[in-house]
């Protein structure tokens, strides 16, 4: 496909440039990514030739290498595109391979700009805008961080995929009236897999099926699970059954494949450590306490989609700091945080900034002097969903997260108290990440005796306000 200037039915007149807003980059250029093409704009005074600024490009790997040389030809040092669907991805590593500025616009925050209805007035809109410096880049990692990241992507895809055939074997087995999955704790379980197998090769006597049962299976009594074993032992649904299996063990080897894969790159990722300046510290840092605990032994996770391998020291190494120190925190979250936001914390100026962008910070639509909205801003991001999952966990241990998620939960509820903790690990991960100091977790009596301090503080004012005075009760 060749490269395209012309336009037919539109107008090839360029934009007018403003002269009162300065131009912040002089050689920008502004592309509107398309799935068969994609329209390209360049400053007026740029173009070599006598063909216009405006240009269609193909979407095969030729046009694109050609877009690349256009570019370079009009001197262009920075690209701003909008990131649509996965579009832009091809184009995005060629533009950074050959060393070309790239910025990925989010297109809602350029959709509300009157008179572009068209790819051709688009693009000139996108350069325009960089050009003032108008524009913000939407955050992208690193490429070997990327490739990381693909990788666990396709691997929770894949953790989905097992999770329906679980459910397609749960929808044969209700179908022929065995309560199996209902009987013991986790169907795709020790327990479970081994009496589907022995249904599938043909058994269909619940006293023998019953021997199958682990000893640690005390979910139900032995006569209860031969209770549930008894049912309408159908051809189609057996089949049905049958395949969810296979499909379910064959998900569970690509699994394992993919994570064989993860520890190459792992190995692949340069680590480029970053001085902290001293300006750059917190005030008061936490001091490297020898009694601070050990590192977490790697355990084997409960479910069969969970990683069957050791890879914290790899992530001790590239993150610089053990993250699996932080209470909710195993060694896949950890893997799971580091694919999306990489180790470097420069990208954002502090931990609000971070936690915004996570989207675990209330919103402040304030008109008029009056706050009409500040309920948390919805952005899809798994290092959000992944901590605001772990949150329930947390508040149920004995540490003083634990502690600081109860009472958000008696004050706010469910929901709430788990944004505000899921907003306290953002903050321990920007904090270890950026300063490379080890987690040491603060005694629960520590915190008890701060909350009991805040609450006192409180009272008094509150005592003085009313004209009363506030006196300790004397010990008996």
């Amino acid at each position: 496909m060749k490269a395209r200037h012309k336009h037919q039915g539109r107008s090839k007149r360029p934009l007018a440039p403003s002269s009162q807003m300065p131009v912040i980059h002089p050689h920008a250029a502004g592309i509107d990514i398309g799935a068969t093409s994609h329209w390209v704009c360049v400053p007026e005074d740029a173009v070599p030739d006598t063909q216009g600024p405006v240009r269609e490009f193909g979407a095969f790997t030729k046009d694109l290498d050609e877009l690349v040389q256009w570019l370079r030809q009009c001197q262009v040092q920075t690209v701003a595109m909008e990131s649509t669907s996965v579009y832009w991805i091809p184009l995005f590593q060629k533009l950074e391979t050959a060393g070309i500025e790239v910025s990925l616009v989010n297109a809602r925050h350029v959709r509300h700009v009157p008179g572009r209805k068209s790819d051709y007035q688009d693009c000139q809109w996108l350069q325009r805008l960089h050009s003032y410096g108008l524009l913000n880049g939407s955050f992208r990692p690193s490429d070997d961080i990327c490739r990381l990241r693909t990788l666990l992507r396709h691997r929770d895809n894949l953790t989905r995929a097992a999770g329906s055939a679980v459910q397609h074997m749960q929808g044969a087995l209700n179908q022929m009236n065995l309560h199996l999955h209902h009987a013991v704790s986790d169907l795709n379980g020790a327990t479970g897999l081994r009496i589907v197998d022995a249904i599938l090769a043909g058994e269909r006597r619940p006293e023998k099926l019953v021997e199958l049962r682990d000893e640690q299976c005390t979910k139900t009594t032995p006569e209860e699970l031969a209770a549930a074993l008894q049912g309408d032992w159908r051809e189609e649904h057996l089949f049905v059954l049958r395949q969810s299996l296979e499909t379910y063990r064959h998900l569970l080897q690509q699994m394992e494949s993919c994570d064989a894969q993860v520890e190459i790159v792992l190995t692949r990722v340069v680590v480029n450590p970053s001085m902290v300046e001293e300006h750059d510290r917190p005030k008061n840092p936490p001091a490297n306490d020898s009694r601070a605990p050990k590192r977490k032994k790697f355990k084997k996770l409960k479910s069969s989609t969970g990683l069957k391998r050791d890879v914290s020291a790899e992530l001790t190494r590239i993150a610089g700091v053990d993250l699996t120190r932080i209470t909710g925190l195993n060694v896949l979250a950890v893997l799971i945080v580091i694919s999306e936001v990489g180790v470097d914390m420069s990208r954002w100026r502090n931990a609000k900034a971070f936690c915004s962008w996570l989207g675990l910070c209330p919103g402040n639509k304030i008109s008029g002097g009056k706050v009409l909205s500040s309920h948390t801003v919805h952005v899809v991001n798994r290092v959000s969903i992944l901590l605001r999952t772990v949150a329930p966990s947390v508040g149920r241990s004995e540490t003083w997260l634990g502690l600081f998620h109860r009472r958000m939960r008696a004050r706010l509820g469910p929901a709430s108290a788990n944004t505000a903790t899921a907003r306290k690990l953002a903050c321990l991960i920007y904090h270890l990440l950026k300063y490379k100091e080890q987690y040491i977790d603060v005694d629960c009596l520590i915190y008890a005796e701060k909350i009991r301090k805040s609450r006192l503080t409180k009272l008094s004012k509150q005592a003085e306000d009313l004209g009363f005075e506030l006196i300790k009760k004397p010990a008996t």
